[in-house]
């Protein structure tokens, strides 16, 4: 009798100092666009292979729309954390949303130009005159075409822009209706599918434009920073995982996403394309912000009439929690 006594005694005191440990917090990753589109990949890596669950966290993701309305809903405290594009917060700071960005996911532009190879346009210029597609004329593909088109000499009204959002751009691109677009990895990779030859310009050559970001109200950020060193710390942790093994990246991914079943190879090469024309190579690198660059990009935005004020730059980002993650 004392004995089995003593062993539930034990039992309960071991079950006391567990309970804490095994107490997850419970937030909400707010995205921009679908969760299971491949850009969205570190996330979904994070959440079910555990990182997020390792820092603590129990995180739930939903879907917003667009960046901006990412940035709103996380900065009225509708979601402790989001997604949207390095510049965001330049943007939505001008209108008094108190949002920053809190890591960088990648070291070059999330968007690119690509142009049908068989419609005969040599570089930029050649775009005059022709039809291109962007996401919508408040999207990021939007600016960093204006901003590419800026660098040859050639404005909004020199170019044919439709905005026809993500399956529009596909398909028409792939049908011949328009001849360019301004856009992702995988979209690119889609119409490469279907068997349609691309040029692709990166924009990272001629403007600084930004990766997508991890967005963080200044109110968390000040009064819950380990929810959001637990976040990037999480998410850096999986591009790690893309950069050192895509294929093995890829095969996690689509185990965990059913929408991509059966299309690990496609996965691979799309994963590919992100760490060549977006993440980079170097793991360590993911997640700090330039302020030169940042205040590059405002100071375009603004000349343009993009955003109607400058906001301090440092003010838009932080970097303290990318250098605890990365150590």
């Amino acid at each position: 009798m004392m004995k089995t006594l003593r062993t539930l005694v034990a039992a309960a005191g071991v079950m006391a100092l567990a309970g804490p440990a095994l107490a997850m917090e419970k937030i909400t990753y707010l995205f921009p666009a679908p969760d299971f589109l491949p850009s969205f990949a570190p996330q979904q890596l994070a959440k079910h292979k555990g990182y997020f669950a390792d820092e603590g966290l129990e995180v739930a993701f939903q879907v917003g729309k667009g960046g901006a309305d990412v940035a709103k809903q996380v900065g009225v405290g509708n979601a402790e954390v989001g997604g949207g594009i390095g510049d965001t917060p330049l943007i939505v700071r001008a209108n008094g949303i108190d949002v920053k960005g809190v890591a960088l996911l990648g070291t070059k532009s999330l968007t690119q130009i690509n142009i049908r190879e068989d419609a005969g346009i040599e570089g930029l210029e050649g775009l005059k005159g022709k039809s291109v597609g962007v996401l919508s004329y408040q999207d990021t593909t939007y600016y960093n075409l204006l901003a590419a088109l800026a660098s040859v000499g050639l404005t909004k009204n020199d170019v044919d822009i439709q905005a026809v959002g993500p399956s529009g751009i596909i398909q028409l691109m792939i049908s011949g209706d328009i001849v360019a677009m301004s856009g992702v990895p995988e979209w690119a990779a889609a119409i490469r599918g279907a068997g349609v030859e691309l040029e692709t310009i990166t924009i990272n050559s001629i403007f600084p434009a930004m990766a997508q970001a991890i967005l963080a109200s200044d109110e968390t950020v000040a009064e819950r920073p380990e929810i959001v060193q637990g976040v990037v710390a999480g998410i850096t942790r999986a591009i790690g995982d893309i950069i050192a093994d895509p294929a093995q990246a890829a095969k996690d991914y689509v185990s965990f996403v059913p929408q991509h079943e059966g299309k690990e190879a496609e996965i691979e090469a799309i994963m590919r394309a992100y760490i060549d024309l977006v993440y980079g190579e170097d793991p360590a690198a993911i997640g700090p912000f330039d302020a030169a660059r940042m205040k590059e990009v405002q100071d375009f935005y603004v000349a343009n009439d993009l955003v109607r004020e400058a906001v301090p730059v440092e003010e838009a980002f932080t970097n303290q929690f990318v250098t605890q993650a990365t150590n």
